[in-house]
């Protein structure tokens, strides 16, 4: 290499050229020549440090060995890392820390810290992509990332700026940048980035018109908000209230009755779950009702209490909200239509029974032929009196009794609301799904979960939406597949809680059957295909010293009837820390606007049910193409860094 030879230079697939190199006597520099005809002066010389991230690391090192005598043990390695903004999981991070201490001294020297972080950090399956794009196998010029970034991950427009962004934003090398070059270090930190990851970052933010009628969007949404455990002999508290509000959650519920010394009380009626304050429920969702979004919060009301005490709930709502409750339509007019959510920013609607309409105001109390919660499987005669200031606190969410399509056709008002229960819902679903989805194109719809899951369990809130029902209240105090859909839906448009629904879904002139979702306008299918490529570091399920998991991975698509399916890799023997597949799942998409991707890893047991290890939802619009990470969550939905899958996606049209 010192006396130097002509080899072909490889930019990309097209781009093939001979260069004469010679490594230069500091064996860091390449000096290179053209051999175009004639040119005997055009030459450039690139200083790229071949050994400059093992330097890197020890630099690191040196900044964290305090006491200077060249040595660390786990604890302080664990905290250098943190510094160095490395995720890991301490059970891995323990296990390649002995690995590396070839010492057995207990602690790492400088070059035994270079071997466990390259360890750590080390991916095989990334460095084949890289290697694949890379001219020389060390780095990635510009024109190599661009060819990536148009082959892989289908960008089109703008992609030199993108590129230049991504080398400035995620390599650590300043000599890279100097040469506008990508080293695997850099790849590696962009296709752990949110702009490596499976979810379009341009659909985190709010990115949705907010400006269109409040039945146009599915609304994120609580049942028996008060309830931190079951409905029998469950906790009650205003935490539960607090923890809906924090999830983005627009819609939560109250469940009112006469409670001692003329104060209304909160809980789950004729049970035994505890007692709480109603005035302590609203000054609660006074504080919390825009921390996480400033979209409007509807508050349903369940309504068993006396005239007086209804009052009361009416007095504690005006003084303790202000001006925060809609007590009276916007503009001071009669309204044609329901506002936006864009009009009702940092607003609170009440939903409950009101005294007539918005077009005329009545006095005093008046019978009411409907008791409670109105919904459309009680059949009760008993009356109940409503209170004018309670009814005048309610402005666009009249809870009525649904009879049927054809009635509310004819003779529903925009701003009335009608509550049915999941078995109905599916019911009205199966015998008139189109009729149902123009229905909620014109008003709302809430669903609830059967009086029968006592256990706080939820139901499938998919099937729901799918018919375009706006709030689909479910138990946010129980984890599982059910909020793992809510969450995934709610991921996107600055998780503000509402979601526009799709155009065909809001338009009255059109049909959409979710039955028969092959007979709308404009039905063009999609071809989704998930090469699940590895894992890294998933978390151990079992805490039993020297478990480790055998995992697989289960994808699932949530959505139409038609679209419903679920498919699952092989599963690996023993490894939770890198486990390789390279298995690849295929799936057809009707309409892939209401389609939910769900990315599960299991612990596979050949003798019981698998352990759930982690998962990920998120909406089919939001998925982004090519090689992407997918960074795992919880049963609860919490993050459980660095825990992630490593895909290759790709979707296509059928038609």
């Amino acid at each position: 290499m010192f006396v130097g030879t002509v080899m072909r230079k490889i930019k990309s697939r097209t781009w093939k050229k001979q260069r004469y190199f010679r490594l230069q006597e500091d064996c860091m520099t390449i000096w290179y020549k053209s051999k175009k005809a004639g040119n005997a002066h055009s030459t450039c010389k690139y200083s790229f440090p071949l050994n400059a991230i093992s330097r890197w690391i020890c630099d690191w090192f040196k900044k964290a060995d305090k006491n200077r005598d060249g040595q660390m043990n786990f604890k302080e390695v664990r905290n250098l890392l943190k510094m160095m903004n490395v995720d890991m999981n301490e059970h891995h991070a323990l296990r390649l820390f002995t690995m590396a201490d070839k010492s057995q001294s207990g602690t790492l020297e400088d070059d035994e810290f270079v071997l466990f972080y390259k360890m750590l950090t080390q991916r095989e399956d990334v460095l084949r992509v890289f290697q694949e794009y890379s001219s020389d196998g060390q780095k990635l010029m510009l024109q190599d990332l661009k060819d990536f970034l148009r082959e892989e991950q289908l960008h089109e427009d703008g992609v030199q700026q993108y590129a230049l962004k991504l080398i400035e934003r995620y390599e650590p090398s300043d000599t890279a940048k100097m040469l506008q070059a990508m080293t695997f270090d850099g790849f590696l930190m962009y296709l752990s980035s949110s702009e490596g990851s499976i979810f379009n970052p341009n659909m985190v933010d709010l990115y949705q018109d907010m400006t269109q009628p409040l039945c146009h969007y599915f609304i994120s949404s609580s049942h028996n908000t008060y309830l931190l455990e079951d409905q029998i002999r469950g906790h009650s508290s205003v935490e539960g209230y607090i923890r809906a509000l924090k999830r983005g959650c627009r819609c939560v519920e109250v469940d009112c009755w006469d409670g001692p010394n003329g104060e209304p009380i909160v809980y789950h009626g004729h049970t035994f779950t505890s007692k709480i304050f109603f005035k302590d429920v609203v000054t609660v969702l006074g504080n919390y009702a825009f921390k996480a979004s400033q979209y409007p919060v509807i508050l349903s009301i369940e309504n068993h209490c006396s005239v007086e005490q209804q009052k009361v709930m009416a007095q504690h709502l005006t003084q303790i909200l202000g001006d925060k409750l809609l007590k009276s339509p916007l503009d001071g007019k009669i309204p044609i239509g329901l506002p936006s959510p864009e009009d009702l920013k940092g607003k609170i609607l009440l939903k409950g029974k009101k005294i007539g309409g918005l077009e005329n105001c009545m006095n005093g109390v008046v019978d009411d032929p409907l008791m409670g919660e109105v919904s459309d499987e009680e059949d009760t005669k008993s009356k109940q009196r409503l209170s004018k200031e309670l009814s005048d606190c309610v402005v666009y969410c009249k809870s009525v009794h649904f009879s049927s399509f054809k009635h509310s056709q004819i003779h529903s008002k925009f701003y009335e609301i009608s509550s049915f229960t999941e078995s109905k819902t599916r019911k009205h679903i199966r015998e008139a799904g189109s009729e149902f989805v123009l229905h909620n194109a014109r008003q709302l719809s809430r669903v609830y979960p059967s009086g029968l899951r006592t256990d706080s369990s939820n139901f499938n809130p998919q099937d729901m939406w799918n018919a375009g029902c706006q709030i689909v209240a479910l138990n946010f105090q129980t984890a599982g597949v059910e909020m793992d859909l809510n969450d995934g839906l709610f991921s996107q448009n600055g998780h503000c809680g509402y979601i526009l629904k799709p155009t065909f879904m809001r338009n009255t002139d059109e049909r959409f059957d979710p039955e028969n979702p092959q007979n709308r306008d404009g039905y063009k299918p999609l071809s989704l295909s998930v090469q699940v490529i590895s894992g890294q570091q998933l978390p151990k399920v079992n805490i039993k010293e020297g478990s480790i998991i055998d995992p697989l991975v289960r994808v699932e698509i949530h959505g139409v009837p038609l679209d419903q399916a679920k498919q699952e890799t092989r599963y690996i023997d023993n490894n939770g820390f890198n486990p390789v597949w390279h298995d690849t799942l295929q799936f057809t998409i009707h309409v892939p606007e209401l389609a939910l991707v769900r990315f599960v890893v299991e612990d596979y047991d050949k003798t019981s049910k698998n352990d759930f290890v982690g998962q990920f939802t998120l909406p089919f619009i939001c998925i982004q193409p090519g090689y992407r990470h997918i960074h795992l969550l919880s049963k609860d939905g919490t993050s459980i860094p660095p825990s992630s899958l490593f895909v290759h996606v790709r979707i296509t049209k059928l038609m």
